[in-house]
């Protein structure tokens, strides 16, 4: 593996009112995965990482790590930083997020970030977590797209087809919810890209095991670019 310096990001603070686009957090539906012109060679130890769960109340199918790059499988890496050991870090700018460890190391997920995922920068806490949850769409979307929107206007429960996917951690600031998630995806596919919407999703097994390690309270730090008052190191 190679070491490589991160893009040079910052942390600015939040702006008194949220982006109206936070309230599209979730993606805008299924739709035809890109074409990966070759695929990897499947390693036993992220095939397994990655395969079926069948002990949910929804079974999660597993995951193809062939057609998947290997920088966006879950793994430990190197990372400096200011935060502490059992805090979150999204870079969605790089398409990462990271649970840091104690000793320089962390916990690094690939994600793919919708557009509000963008709009968000600076510090959060969890202030809830929740399994297989409900999705209900804002009435922005249901005004703008009345045909597919207006059929679940009260609500989706959790399942497969859910946007949310197996489990979704809810960010708060000064005790205001922010809108922003860090969810499931019913588009395995879409990690490690821009979408058109949605917050910050993870691969179903991803998203599980975060779930399991970060309790209510944990701090998150979304970072963006800018001129930098740090940079990152992290081991491919």
């Amino acid at each position: 593996m190679s070491q490589f310096r991160a893009s040079q990001l910052t942390r600015r603070v939040f702006l008194a009112g949220l982006p109206l686009t936070l309230g599209a957090c979730v993606s805008a539906g299924r739709s035809a995965p890109p074409v990966v012109e070759a695929a990897n060679v499947v390693d036993p130890f992220y095939a397994s990482m990655y395969s079926a769960i069948h002990d949910e109340p929804f079974p999660v199918p597993a995951i193809d790590v062939s057609q998947v790059d290997r920088r966006f499988l879950r793994q430990e890496v190197e990372f400096a930083g200011p935060e502490s050991a059992g805090d979150v870090v999204v870079d969605p700018a790089r398409r990462f997020l990271y649970l840091v460890r104690e000793n320089g190391r962390a916990l690094r997920y690939g994600c793919g970030v919708g557009q509000a995922g963008f709009d968000y920068e600076g510090d959060a806490v969890i202030a809830r977590k929740a399994a297989w949850p409900r999705w209900t769409p804002t009435q922005n979307m249901i005004r703008r797209e009345p045909e597919r929107y207006g059929p679940v206007a009260g609500g989706m429960e959790g399942g497969l087809d859910n946007p949310l996917g197996a489990r979704a951690l809810y960010l708060f600031r000064n005790g205001r919810d922010t809108l922003y998630r860090i969810h499931g995806t019913n588009e395995p596919w879409s990690i490690g890209q821009s979408v058109s919407s949605g917050c910050i999703r993870l691969f179903n097994q991803d998203i599980i095991d975060l779930h399991r390690r970060v309790p209510i309270g944990t701090r998150v730090t979304v970072l963006t670019h800018g001129s930098s008052d740090r940079t990152r190191q992290t081991l491919v």
